[in-house]
């Protein structure tokens, strides 16, 4: 398996005896959401320090949040989204076909 962050592509990464499904599914739902994160900070052309400057952050917390050194909570997750032009929702998952 391998893991797209930003614009690199790490293989190799996944042994499915060291980490449970419900874990995988949580690691590849922070890998996405920061990935998301990275790609419409970097689509708006806004630095890591602009970004900061705009939520109340520190850039080196940015820099945390984009190496998945951190996972950022709900209230900063909203703060980070907002000058970003999004929004965190819930949406129903797509029912899946069945296969007969």
């Amino acid at each position: 398996m391998s893991i797209k962050i930003g614009n690199e592509e790490f293989s190799g990464l996944y042994d499915p005896s060291f980490v449970s499904d419900s874990k995988r599914a949580e690691i590849e739902f922070e890998v996405a959401l920061i990935s998301k994160l990275i790609e419409a900070r970097e689509k708006s052309g806004m630095s890591q320090k602009k970004l900061a400057d705009l939520t109340g952050l520190k850039q080196p917390a940015i820099a945390r949040l984009e190496n998945l050194k951190a996972i950022p909570k709900i209230d900063t997750l909203f703060k980070l989204l907002d000058p970003l032009g999004f929004t965190l929702a819930i949406v129903p998952k797509e029912k899946r076909k069945k296969t007969n």
